[in-house]
C-alpha cells in the first residue's frame, strides 16, 4: 500500500549572518508536511530542545565499560493537533492566520504549520562537539497516526550565550610565580614570573603575557609558551580528560647570571569553542602554560586558567 505522508520536514528562519541564536532569542520555523491521500492525525507537534550528552568506554581487564549519560539545557512543546483521549489532559493548540484549531483531517497537497519558539533567558551551555560528548539544540517535528509508525524531521540549530554568564572576576589581573633550585651538574636557581591582563578574552582578542625571568644559574633556559584546551566528561562518578594545543611560542634563550623581560601577544584563535563551565556532564576549559625549557632538568613552568568568551553578536 502507497505511503500516504510522502515527506515531512522542519526548517527555521536565521536570525543573523552568522546563523547564532543566543539567550531570549524567537526562532520561528515551520512545518511542511506533504500528502498523497487523505490521512487523519492523531498529534502533529514540534519540539525546541537542548541537551548535553557524554559516552566513552574504558577498558577493565577483560571488560570493556561504557560511561554515559544526558542532561537536559531546555525543552519547549508546541502542538497543532492533538486529539484528547479519555484520561489524558489537554493541550494548548496553535492556531491558524484565522484563529481556528487546525483539521486533524488533512488532504492531498502540501501542508505548512507556522510556529515560534522563545529559548530561554537562563544559563545554558553553547552548542559544542568534542571528543567524548556534545552539547545540541534542535527543532523536532512528531506526526502520529493510527496504526502507523510516528514519522519525525529534525534540524539542529547553534546556540551562544551572551551576557555575563561564567564567573565574576573575568577582569582581574592573573598571576603565577615559580621558583626553581638547580641541583644536578649545576648550582643557583631560576625563578620567573607571569602576567595576563585578565582572566576573560573574546574569541578573536589578543592576550599580551609578560613574563620575568631571573636566571641565577650556570645553565641557559628558553622561556616557552602554550594555550591549550581541557575537555572534561563525566559520568558515573568517572571522569575523561582529553586536551589539545592550540597555539605555541618560544622566547630567545637566556643565559646565565642574566635577568630579562619576555613580553609575548598570543591571538585567541577566532573559531575556537567558548568556555563551558555550567554543565553537569561536560566541561570546555583554557589554560595558559609558561615554562622554562632547561636541558637536563626538570622544566618549571605556571599554569593560569582563561575562559574564553563569545563574540557580541548583533
Amino acid at each position: 500500500m502507497a505511503c500516504k505522508v510522502r515527506n515531512i520536514s522542519v526548517a527555521f528562519d536565521p536570525l543573523r549572518e552568522s546563523n547564532i541564536f543566543t539567550n531570549g532569542d524567537y526562532i520561528s520555523g515551520r512545518i511542511t508536511l506533504e500528502v498523497v491521500k487523505e490521512i487523519h492525525i492523531e498529534s502533529l507537534l514540534v519540539k525546541a530542545k537542548g541537551e548535553a550528552s557524554v559516552m566513552w568506554s574504558e577498558n577493565r581487564g577483560r571488560h570493556n565499560v561504557v560511561y554515559h549519560d544526558k542532561v537536559t539545557c531546555f525543552r519547549s512543546i508546541l502542538h497543532f493537533i492533538q486529539e484528547q483521549k479519555k484520561g489524558q489532559d489537554g493541550y494548548s493548540l496553535l492556531t491558524n492566520e484565522c484563529g481556528q484549531c487546525y483539521s486533524s483531517i488533512v488532504g492531498p497537497g502540501t501542508h505548512v504549520y507556522p510556529f515560534t519558539f522563545q529559548i530561554p533567558q537562563r544559563d545554558m551551555p553553547a552548542s559544542f562537539k568534542g571528543y567524548h560528548g556534545k552539547v545540541v539544540y534542535f527543532l523536532e517535528a512528531k506526526l502520529c497516526r493510527s496504526m502507523s509508525i510516528p514519522k519525525k524531521a529534525k534540524v539542529h540549530f547553534n546556540y551562544v550565550p551572551q551576557g555575563d554568564t561564567f564567573v565574576s572576576d573575568l577582569m582581574m589581573s592573573q598571576h603565577g610565580s615559580k621558583e626553581k633550585k638547580m641541583k644536578f651538574l649545576t648550582s643557583g636557581s631560576v625563578a620567573m614570573d607571569v602576567h595576563i591582563e585578565k582572566k576573560g578574552f573574546h574569541l578573536g582578542e589578543q592576550m599580551t603575557v609578560k613574563i620575568e625571568v631571573v636566571n641565577n644559574s650556570s645553565r641557559t633556559v628558553k622561556p616557552k609558551l602554550t594555550l591549550y584546551q581541557k575537555q572534561s566528561f563525566f559520568a558515573s562518578n568517572k571522569r575523561s580528560v582529553k586536551t589539545k594545543e592550540l597555539l605555541k611560542e618560544k622566547g630567545d634563550p637566556i643565559g646565565p647570571s642574566t635577568k630579562q623581560s619576555v613580553t609575548k601577544v598570543l591571538t585567541i584563535p577566532a573559531d575556537a569553542s567558548i568556555s563551558i563551565l555550567n554543565c553537569q556532564v561536560l566541561k570546555v576549559e583554557y589554560r595558559l602554560k609558561v615554562f622554562l625549557d632547561i636541558k637536563l632538568a626538570l622544566d618549571p613552568e605556571i599554569k593560569l586558567p582563561v575562559v574564553f568568551l563569545p563574540v557580541c553578536l548583533t
